[in-house]
């Protein structure tokens, strides 16, 4: 297989390189929240762009936590328009001209490639970890946002030492929207990615992205999937839900989720946390 499609670079498959949960002015709260869920979280990170960070870094893709610092939320106010919650699905970007191509196919303009910086500690010194995005159209979905993302940098990114948790979580492996049209919340992803990327499933679609998984369920499907205290959008809207996370040890992440004093429903081999206990999204672990 050559890079080259018809002349043009060839478009990049469907991976899922990390997740956003915002929290706008909320870091510290935040933080906490996910550290007693058992996550492991970098150090308080800062973009050149004014905006601010915690991470959760597994094998393949990542958790963020995103927000603001005082005095800080006019730097980029675009930013904390949409609610506290589950708020970007961001796909692995080895070419931006690739990333392009994509958008092309899908029929949207990607906004023009936004670089920015985030110094990042290590053992050596401090170096800058370094991105370049490509913003797209808000399509099928109501709130959040979709971009690719290129890491000019990722040994700054997928550092060892922030890859273990207490909870045992290897990777993302489900993010979830809901809406009154599941194929419509994931139609510009599948225009994007290729034609047959969508598959029918109980309620709903989805669609394979590298590690995880990406569903969009009817509201009475993300009910009977996710518990009765699923943050469903209202009516005629789409959004963002929830997670699921690939554990090593479901007795782990459930020992740490008692460590951090945080309830929990065990169902199927699952256990499910509310959204009151995650900043807005259901969370569930799996082996």
């Amino acid at each position: 297989m050559t890079d080259v499609e018809d002349g043009h670079p060839r478009r990049l498959p469907a991976e899922l390189d990390h997740v956003i949960v915002l929290v706008h002015g909320e870091l510290d709260q935040a933080a906490a929240a996910y550290q007693a869920l058992g996550f492991y979280l970098t150090p308080r990170g800062h973009h050149s762009l004014g905006s601010s960070n915690n991470l959760a870094i597994f094998n393949n893709n990542y958790l963020e936590l995103l927000g603001y610092e005082p005095g800080k939320k006019q730097q980029r106010p675009e930013q904390w328009h949409d609610p506290k919650g589950l708020s970007g699905i961001v796909w692995r970007c080895p070419d931006p001209a690739c990333a392009q191509l994509n958008a092309s196919h899908a029929g949207v303009t990607a906004e023009t490639p936004l670089d920015f910086v985030r110094p990042v500690e290590t053992g050596a010194g401090t170096f800058d970890a370094a991105f370049t995005v490509l913003h797209l159209p808000k399509l099928g979905f109501d709130y959040g946002r979709t971009f690719f993302c290129h890491h000019k940098t990722p040994e700054l990114v997928w550092r060892p030492e922030w890859q273990t948790h207490p909870n045992g979580v290897q990777n993302i492996s489900e993010f979830v929207f809901c809406g009154d049209d599941p194929r419509s919340a994931l139609g510009l992803f599948e225009r994007m990615f290729g034609p047959g990327l969508l598959k029918e499933i109980p309620g709903g679609y989805g669609f394979d992205a590298a590690e995880a998984r990406v569903v969009a369920l009817t509201r009475e499907a993300a009910t009977q999937r996710l518990g009765a205290d699923a943050p469903l959008p209202e009516p005629g809207k789409t959004q963002m839900i929830g997670l699921g996370f690939k554990t090593a040890s479901i007795a782990q992440a459930q020992a740490a989720l008692q460590a951090g004093g945080v309830p929990f429903t065990a169902t199927d081999g699952r256990l499910r946390v509310g959204a009151s206990s995650s900043f807005g999204v259901v969370i569930e672990f799996s082996e």
